[in-house]
């Protein structure tokens, strides 16, 4: 495949993005979820790789059924047995594939092998999951509360768990749209350093508030919706009797929903009920899971629109109408 000259590449992380590119791409959701059936052929002819170490339900779905739904097909690679570069270099892999596809979403243990394959492939690479970030989850999440509130500058947003990649990419999305996040962990579960300086220099210029805390109660005080996550991430579950028994004060329950004013409860899936959270807040009206579930198609289908066919973006406005609806 020829090397695109679009303004974007690919989508590692989201800290790669400005207030522009998200508002664009949720826009770009928008629209493509409000009219289905009208937006068929975006993609006609584009070929996606999906290259999974990790098991996948709505990544894997998701990208799938989008690309079909946008006139365009994927190749499902199940790289489970062997980590990537064992059999053949992540580089070698990439300059096979962009001779073949259009674009390669990569689900991974190491953050590595996704940058590896974004450095050497001259098509669009996406990370779908790493160790250390989870970008399209996050911005689907957040498209959910643009969808639900018209506008996320302003609003409080509690994240109650583990400092992990999914926890990354929500303070990034948050910092570079204005949001507010408070981080609630054990001690010595924080997130990355080199992501909280990420955000808190995005913060400085979105007015977005950071903060990091040990105090689920104390972290729930503001909190228009609350967010967990798995205790022990794939990869980690040698450590899930350890970290059960260090998590278990920061299990997501009525007890501490109790301490917001009508919550949002926010959850990327799949969920332990009984553990990070209990099944009367997940199954409770409160809960927006399954449409965030939902959404992730919506907002894959457009970031795939974003590096493959830019100029053949459709847009809806914001919700609320106001100043973040884009002038395109």
């Amino acid at each position: 495949m020829s090397t695109q000259s679009f303004p974007h590449k690919d989508l590692v992380s989201v800290a790669h993005l400005d207030h522009d590119d998200i508002l664009k791409i949720f826009s770009t959701a928008a629209a493509l979820k409000a009219q289905r059936d009208r937006y068929t052929d975006l993609l006609a002819g584009k070929r996606l790789a999906m290259v999974f170490e990790k098991e996948s339900l709505r990544t894997r779905f998701t990208f799938d059924i989008g690309m079909q739904d946008l006139g365009g097909s994927a190749i499902f690679l199940d790289h489970s047995s062997a980590r990537l570069g064992s059999r053949e270099s992540v580089p070698d892999m990439a300059k096979n594939l962009e001779r073949w596809v259009h674009a390669i979403v990569a689900r991974t243990y190491k953050h590595r092998a996704v940058t590896e394959l974004a450095k050497h492939a001259q098509i669009p690479v996406i990370n779908g999951l790493s160790d250390f970030l989870h970008p399209c989850q996050a911005l689907t999440d957040f498209f959910t509360l643009w969808e639900t509130w018209g506008s996320v500058r302003g609003r409080h947003i509690t994240y109650v768990g583990d400092g992990n990649n999914t926890c990354h990419s929500l303070m990034h999305v948050a910092s570079i749209l204005g949001a507010h996040i408070t981080v609630c962990t054990p001690e010595g579960y924080e997130p990355n350093l080199k992501v909280m300086n990420e955000c808190l220099a995005a913060a400085a210029v979105s007015g977005s508030k950071i903060t990091c805390g040990n105090d689920p109660v104390q972290a729930m005080q503001g909190a228009e919706a609350v967010y967990t996550d798995v205790w022990a991430s794939m990869g980690q579950e040698d450590e899930t009797e350890e970290r059960s028994a260090i998590f278990a004060e920061y299990q997501v329950n009525e007890t501490l929903l109790a301490h917001s004013d009508q919550a949002l409860f926010m959850h990327c899936l799949p969920a332990h009920r009984g553990q990070e959270v209990s099944a009367g807040v997940i199954d409770s009206d409160h809960s927006i899971v399954f449409d965030i579930a939902e959404n992730r198609l919506h907002v894959q289908k457009s970031i795939l629109v974003w590096l493959l066919a830019p100029d053949l973006a459709p847009h809806a406005p914001s919700p609320s109408g106001n100043l973040e609806t884009l002038s395109v």
